[in-house]
């Protein structure tokens, strides 16, 4: 079964950190771009931040220079660096692919979803 398997979230308090990372399974991710997406409650999922098969990476507005995303293709592993949490960021966190570029970037473009990680940004 191709998906991805996704950890790193967790409760922190506004302005702190967490890295989550999204770990292929059953496929290799070299010749896909991968996205990170948020779902927070009574919302629909959202896009975050996708890094091309090239390495190339976008990010939303609203998370620009605080959060990172990279890939390690030898560890079949994507990245999602954040700092600076704020409660607005509160959110199940997914991971999906596409082949090679990011763009059109949204959830109907992408696929093999995990089950996502909790991220709660509370005091």
């Amino acid at each position: 079964q191709l998906q991805f398997v996704e950890s790193g979230g967790g409760l922190v308090q506004p302005g702190g950190s967490l890295r989550l990372s999204c770990a292929a399974s059953g496929f290799t991710i070299d010749l896909s771009a991968i996205g990170w997406f948020r779902q927070a409650p009574g919302k629909e999922r959202e896009g975050v931040s996708c890094i091309s098969r090239g390495g190339v990476s976008n990010y939303e507005d609203s998370v620009k220079d605080r959060f990172t995303i990279s890939r390690d293709n030898a560890k079949n592993t994507v990245y999602l660096q954040m700092n600076s949490l704020k409660p607005e960021d509160t959110a199940v966190y997914y991971c999906a692919a596409r082949l090679y570029r990011c763009s059109p970037f949204n959830v109907a473009e992408f696929g093999s979803w995990g089950q996502g990680t909790q991220v709660t940004v509370s005091s």
